[in-house]
């Protein structure tokens, strides 16, 4: 059984800072936190911080400060597909992402790795699901 230790908050935090560097890919941060156990995780957009779940329950948040931009009212599902079809094709970085993605009214985002998805969240509820490249 996994269980959340300082090498995993680690790698976990690692994941972060790659994230907003620009030294680490999707796929990369997919990777590593597979190897330690994390199952899904949240990415709050508000609280700008993420929450990682291990399969056995578990959870640990960590901070993930970026710029602050407004969140849109309205929430585009095809905006924040294009957001991601960017992302997939190496054309911005996460901060990018971030704020691509808050324009098109996203508040934040669950991934599932074994369900290979992400549902994107907006204001009033709107989700929109994107799965994983094969």
């Amino acid at each position: 059984m996994t269980v959340i230790t300082k090498d995993t908050i680690g790698k976990m935090e690692d994941c972060v800072r790659g994230s907003l560097s620009g030294t680490m890919t999707f796929p990369d941060v997919l990777n590593s936190l597979k190897s330690i156990g994390v199952e899904r995780y949240h990415a709050d957009y508000s609280r700008q911080e993420i929450t990682y779940y291990l399969a056995n329950g578990q959870s640990h948040v960590v901070s993930s400060p970026h710029p602050e931009h407004a969140t849109a009212q309205e929430f585009s599902a095809e905006d924040v597909a294009a957001a991601v079809c960017e992302s997939q094709r190496g054309e911005h970085s996460y901060l990018d992402f971030v704020r691509k993605t808050m324009e098109a009214g996203c508040v934040g985002y669950f991934v599932q790795l074994d369900g290979r998805r992400v549902q994107y969240f907006g204001r009033k509820g709107e989700i929109h699901t994107e799965t994983f490249p094969t």
